[in-house]
């Protein structure tokens, strides 16, 4: 069956559930699997992310957060062989213009002017057909150029622009994926679907134990001190919400009249590695509309078709409730992934403990993440009772991967068995900077092809059950 007019999804394939920078480590280990086992390999990326260079990108222009998408399309770039366009490519679409905005600005004239260094070795052809799109956002930004607003091209993603131009000239979210598909040569086995499909914004809350809010995947995730707008020399540290609000409301950009300040302010800064933890834990997360009311959209037709004729789902490593979480919400997910009719349904453990996944003292073990999975699979009432009884979790996950490690999650074999939920364990090694382990990647693809279906052929002995730091 076609949708929207795209090649269908073949069938009985792999469906990843995943965000984009932890997970795009594991690609080579999916691009085995499914090749293996002769499948189609569909990677399923949310949109909601508010934070970096897609902040601004919303803040002018509006649309969904595309920097998981992009990221994971400029890493599904063919590595074999020794085609130097390819790199190129793949360094012009990963390539960020400079922290400081002017020179950003002047950056980016250089570079839809075909002046910048970065267009050496892509061929004319490929070149003018960027450029195209590129110069298309380039004509958006100048055309909304207010004098309350401009947009900071401090540290843009050049393959987020893109993007913007290509979904803006098309009209069609999936056509601009499609578009930059091509560009990048990515196999005709391997689809990205974007969780909903869209050319509007659509952000995410997360309520904890305690009975916070948090408004925004940035706040959520990757919090930081919001990028100064021009709001008549007061900072938002010193506003009411009141104030804030009637602030904003002053300033011409893609917000509508009344939406909530988090989710209006530039966040084009932010660290990973610098994050306060959590005062409590994740309860919940859901979609809010620009005012913050509680909505529940519908996933992508073509996510629904790849989990229909999927006869394995993979839930990747990365961010819990802001990588994996969002693309489970929306209505028809759950019921999908619930269907007997995929036999197979693995959770591959984080290597670490985060943000999300804490507080470091009383850290999210093994079965809590499974039943973070079908509870935002199956949905909550208002009063966030869980629909899906604690027995039925082995509706959602099948088998859990994980390394035993003190950094990682803890997993309780024996409960997870008495939940019909099998668990493996593999071998890792220490990440560089110490915090966390990272999986072996023979392990990972060994375990997989023997779950999945297909006999792993063995690049000498199997290294499960072991660990090394």
């Amino acid at each position: 069956m076609e949708a929207y007019g795209l090649p269908p999804v073949n069938p009985k394939g792999i469906v990843i559930f995943s965000g984009g920078t932890a997970a795009n480590s594991l690609v080579d280990v999916f691009e085995k699997v499914s090749t293996g086992n002769g499948c189609s390999l569909s990677y399923v990326i949310p949109i909601s992310d508010n934070g970096g260079s897609s902040s601004e990108l919303i803040r002018v222009l509006g649309g969904p957060g595309i920097g998981d998408v992009r990221s994971r399309l400029v890493r599904l770039i063919p590595s074999n062989g020794s085609s130097s366009e390819r790199t190129a490519i793949r360094t012009f679409f990963n390539h960020r213009l400079s922290s400081e905005p002017d020179r950003a600005r002047y950056e980016w004239l250089d570079i839809v002017e075909a002046r910048h260094e970065l267009w050496k070795d892509i061929s004319s052809p490929k070149k003018e057909l960027i450029r195209s799109f590129l110069n298309v956002l380039n004509m958006e930004i100048v055309k909304r150029a207010r004098p309350s607003s401009v947009f900071n091209f401090a540290k843009a993603s050049v393959g987020n622009m893109f993007l913007t131009g290509a979904r803006f000239f098309s009209g069609s979210f999936e056509a601009a994926i499609y578009l930059l598909s091509s560009v990048c040569t990515i196999p005709p086995h391997v689809s990205i679907l974007p969780i909903i499909n869209t050319n509007f914004t659509h952000h995410i809350a997360a309520s904890l134990a305690d009975n916070t809010l948090i408004v925004g995947q940035n706040s959520i995730s990757h919090p930081s001190a919001p990028t100064a707008l021009s709001l008549s020399g007061e900072t938002p540290a010193t506003l009411t919400p009141t104030r804030e609000t009637e602030l904003h409301d002053s300033i011409e950009d893609a917000n509508l009249p009344g939406s909530l300040p988090t989710l209006r302010r530039q966040n084009i800064v932010f660290s990973k590695a610098d994050e306060e933890d959590l005062p409590a834990r994740i309860e919940r997360v859901w979609y809010i509309n620009p005012y913050g009311q509680e909505i529940r959209p519908p996933a992508s037709p073509r996510v629904l078709e790849a989990l229909h004729a999927a006869k394995a789902v993979i839930y990747s490593i990365g961010s819990l409730y802001t990588s994996v979480a969002p693309s489970l919400i929306p209505r028809g997910v759950g019921e999908a992934l619930s269907s007997p009719n995929i036999r197979i349904k693995i959770l591959i453990l984080n290597g670490s403990i985060d943000r999300e996944t804490g507080p470091p003292w009383a850290p999210m073990t093994a079965i809590e993440f499974v039943g973070a999975i079908a509870k935002a699979a199956t949905g909550t009432d208002i009063e966030g009772e869980e629909v899906v009884a604690r027995k039925e979790h082995a509706r959602f996950v099948t088998h859990v991967i994980y390394i035993d490690s003190p950094d990682t999650p803890k997993v309780d074999r024996e409960e997870l068995a008495s939940l019909g939920i099998e668990s493996v364990k593999l071998y890792g090694r220490k990440n560089r900077d110490g915090k966390g382990v990272r999986y072996d990647a023979t392990a990972l693809t060994q375990a997989l092809e023997a779950i999945v279906g297909r006999k792993a052929e063995r690049e000498g002995p199997s290294r499960r059950n072991t660990l090394h730091h």
